[in-house]
């Protein structure tokens, strides 16, 4: 029968160069003729964003950022770039920083211009997340894809090994999951899969040379990819448990994404063996699992929901905001017993092969 699929490239300039963040800023914010430019950034990366917009002219400094976006701080960001009359959103910094950029485009359509200094990925995906009442929503709306990323390796140096370790998992996270997303296709598994290759390349030579600029090159680069494959393929089975655990128990963002990971690897694996096949291939072993575990065992990654904060007690409410959520197209049928099984797994770090043929 052949190849039938529908693919949707979403169109944005990325800009790559370790050195270049504040020449590739200037000269952007100049293509765009903006002339009210307000610059988003955490108190903690503010003296890096400050050396980022060096050569621009500043309107409005907001520093106000707070992971999972939660509504009433988006609605302060809102009003203060409104209030100022800005015509572009200069975001540098985590998820949490795109986060609230996106909070602001979404609202007043304002363009962004994003500059990642963790591996996150946001700054490449149209997805929004707002956090109200305990409940994380998130949405599709190309009014908040950034219209330029600059990738600058230098710039996250200061992120420290732990958390580039979470951090680039959470970018594994979109590779995996994007082979059995909803709308899965050969292009964005391709791009999925050379996101692997690029992360798990790049995130061992952190670990071993943290100062080095190739091994955080090749991270921000397989970022890109995953982020890439995860806007076309739409949020899985593991984005939709750990939004959940995010929005809902406030656990961190990055290490949620890297914990839970695994186990949802070995949940669906054995139902998509061609996705199998793809991700085992990316990672150079037998089969997927055991590469993405000896990669976590060499980066020492995160292992236990527990370390985090979330508790048995809170599994089954956790389970009832998921299972609704959960793509219809998921390769292996979710129900309350087997999702229940997977979170108590990922709660103490237990061996995520017991999730096989489950």
């Amino acid at each position: 029968m052949g190849l039938i699929f529908d693919h949707v490239a979403l169109g944005q300039r990325v800009l790559f160069g370790s050195g270049k963040a504040a020449a590739n800023l200037a000269a952007e914010v100049a293509r765009l003729s903006a002339q009210r430019v307000m610059v988003i950034a955490s108190d903690s990366a503010t003296p890096l964003a400050r050396a980022v917009a060096a050569e621009i002219e500043v309107a409005v400094w907001h520093h106000d950022v707070v992971m999972h976006v939660p509504i009433e701080v988006a609605e302060k960001a809102r009003a203060a770039a409104a209030e100022a009359g800005i015509d572009l959103l200069v975001c540098v910094g985590g998820g949490s920083t795109t986060g609230l950029a996106k909070a602001i485009a979404l609202t007043s359509r304002l363009p962004i211009i994003a500059v990642p200094t963790t591996y996150a990925g946001s700054e490449a995906t149209n997805v929004w997340g707002l956090t109200e009442a305990s409940r994380k929503t998130t949405g599709v709306d190309d009014a908040v894809l950034p219209v330029t990323v600059i990738y600058d390796a230098s710039l996250t140096l200061s992120l420290p090994v732990e958390m580039s370790v979470a951090s680039g998992l959470n970018g594994m996270a979109h590779c995996i999951d994007s082979m059995w997303a909803p709308r899965a296709d050969p292009i964005n598994a391709a791009l999925g899969a050379e996101g692997i290759r690029a992360l798990s390349r790049g995130l061992p030579l952190i670990n071993e040379d943290p100062a080095g600029a190739e091994g955080r090159e090749q991270a921000l680069y397989g970022a890109y990819l995953s982020a890439v494959a995860f806007a076309s393929a739409g949020s899985g089975l593991h984005h939709k448990i750990c939004h959940v655990l995010g929005g809902t128990f406030n656990l961190p963002h990055a290490q949620t994404h890297a914990t839970v990971l695994p186990y949802v690897l070995a949940f669906n694996a054995p139902s998509a063996p061609e996705a199998e096949a793809r991700i085992a291939s990316a990672f150079g072993t037998a089969d997927a699992l055991t590469g993405l575990q000896e990669l976590r065992k060499r980066l020492d990654a995160p292992k236990a929901l527990s370390d985090y904060g979330f508790t048995a007690d809170w599994i089954a409410e956790a389970v009832e905001v998921v299972l609704p959520a959960v793509p219809v197209n998921n390769p292996h049928p979710v129900t309350i017993e087997n999702l229940t099984r997977l979170l108590q797994a990922a709660l103490t770090g237990e061996d995520p092969r017991v999730l096989l043929d489950f």
